[in-house]
């Protein structure tokens, strides 16, 4: 009689040890899927790439010009969209006023700003491997690549691949201007056929330009880098040269197309 009560004993203290252990086990997987959750929660809080915008201090010009265009609802979207930033010293490098007058132009200012936007994330080294890539805007950005630097027709890329929640970032030193052709063009630049004829060192390349039909073509978006002799130049050159040269225009055209390469390279990556 003795032994059947221990052995009752027994399977009742086992069952008991059997319930705890299934309490515990239940316990410890509410708590994990609790922590799972939380942790999955705290990982989606990444910015987008206008909150990245926001929140560096370098874009504050950036920032309020995307405000104005009311481009910011848009920018804070699913995308996902490459944005190649300007800071404000690219946007205080712009002449005296161009700012101001971007903010009171409103459709000249949502070119600009989404001349420098593209469809897609695009890290930065996809960007090294193009030629051009077209932006929100509807026109093309010239990429070229200088020794080490990524170039955006005339601006560098300084810092690459900040990620968003949908996008990614690269910081550019200089405002991209849409081509003069886009309607309503933001800011009017010179040619550099118009910088040629303003400055009062070059009036034999411009006669040159204009005798070898040059004009219209250096007139157009290009880009062009432009190695522009100046008249002490030309007139070191032998006595009767240039005569010579005005009076053949094939040959004064391979003169004059020798100092021109296409893209748009500066001094410190020549």
């Amino acid at each position: 009689m003795k032994t059947m009560l221990y052995i009752l004993i027994a399977i009742v203290s086992m069952m008991a040890i059997a319930a705890c252990s299934d309490e515990e086990e239940t316990v410890i997987q509410e708590t994990s899927s609790s922590m799972s959750e939380t942790s999955s929660e705290m990982s989606i809080a990444v910015p987008s790439v206008v909150d990245i915008a926001v929140d560096d201090g370098r874009f504050t010009t950036l920032v309020t010009a995307l405000g104005a265009a009311d481009l910011v609802e848009t920018l804070s979207g699913p995308g996902p969209f490459t944005v190649f930033a300007p800071t404000d010293d690219a946007f205080n490098a712009l002449p005296e006023g161009t700012v101001e007058g971007l903010l009171e132009d409103i459709p000249a200012l949502t070119d600009v700003l989404t001349y420098h936007v593209v469809k897609g994330s695009v890290p930065a080294d996809l960007v090294a491997g193009l030629a051009s890539v077209q932006t929100l805007q509807g026109d093309f950005v010239n990429i070229s690549v200088m020794g080490s630097d990524v170039m955006l027709n005339d601006s560098k890329v300084i810092i690459t691949d900040i990620v968003g929640s949908n996008g990614v970032v690269h910081v550019i030193d200089k405002v991209l201007l849409p081509p003069s052709d886009s309607p309503e063009p933001a800011v009017s630049l010179p040619s550099v056929v118009d910088i040629a004829v303003d400055d009062g060192r070059f009036t034999t390349l411009v006669a040159a330009l204009g005798a070898a039909d040059l004009v219209e073509t250096l007139s157009g978006p290009g880009p062009f880098t432009v190695f522009a002799p100046t008249d002490d130049a030309f007139n070191a050159l032998p006595e009767g040269t240039v005569e010579g040269l005005l009076e053949d225009i094939p040959a004064l055209t391979d003169v004059l197309t020798y100092h021109v390469v296409s893209g748009s390279v500066l001094a410190e990556t020549v």
